[in-house]
């Protein structure tokens, strides 16, 4: 377990949310896409030079579409977040007098008494108006606004690394033994991943390594089946 005090100059694991989900949702995409899609063509009695084919397709067009996918989502909230900021800008210079009680509203329901409320909400409003309303109201904040750019850099980045990992497994092992090799490689790796990503929140190690290598394992249960379907009938 980490130490739960929080020291001056000691960052709060909160300010890793967005890269860390970023990174977790690439990698677990990663291993359990391009793993799925190399047991599910291994299934159908696919060739070895098939399946690596295949396998390299798959790590090339999931690493585009993870990082255009976060690209294109994030940025859909960055422009949510920038209109409403923009929108607060307009409220503060016609309406400056309702939004300092808004302010002061906010505070009084966080627990400070009214006059103290509106003394704080006076301050603030002197020191940086729209820096507050956006941080109070609208729970904006620095380290946990909307970066298209690196939530698709991320992703990218750590969905090829990730699949990476069960297309070398694949090349390494025998072609009667892929499908083996491949399942039991890519379970170590979702529970590395699992760890890994627990330990960077500084979450128990228990829960989030079960929780990614159990709906990985499942995926790649349900990929191979539609393989081994696919085998069959042809």
């Amino acid at each position: 377990m980490p130490d739960p005090s929080a020291h001056p100059g000691e960052p709060h694991y909160v300010t890793r949310s967005n890269w860390l989900r970023a990174a977790v949702l690439g990698a677990n995409d990663g291993i359990v896409s391009v793993s799925s899609l190399i047991v599910g063509v291994a299934a159908a009695d696919a060739s070895q030079s098939a399946v690596i084919i295949a396998g390299v397709a798959g790590l090339s067009a999931g690493a585009m579409s993870m990082a255009a996918g976060e690209y294109v989502s994030v940025s859909s909230q960055s422009d949510i977040e920038r209109v409403d900021i923009e929108r607060e800008a307009c409220a503060l210079k016609d309406f400056p007098k309702e939004e300092l009680a808004e302010l002061a509203e906010i505070y009084v329901k966080r627990g400070l008494s009214a006059e103290n409320a509106q003394i704080v909400a006076k301050e603030l409003t002197e020191h940086d108006a729209l820096g507050a309303h956006v941080r109070d109201e609208l729970g904006i904040t620095e380290d946990q606004s909307a970066n298209p750019m690196q939530a698709a850099f991320t992703s990218g980045v750590t969905f090829s690394i990730a699949a990476a990992i069960p297309l070398m497994a694949a090349w390494l092992a025998p072609a009667t033994s892929i499908i083996h090799v491949v399942l039991f490689v890519t379970v170590l790796a979702l529970a590395a991943l699992g760890a890994l990503g627990a330990k960077a929140g500084a979450a128990p190690l228990l829960r989030p390594t079960l929780r990614v290598v159990g709906w990985g394992v499942f995926a790649m249960v349900v990929t191979s089946g539609i393989g081994w379907l696919f085998g069959v009938s042809f």
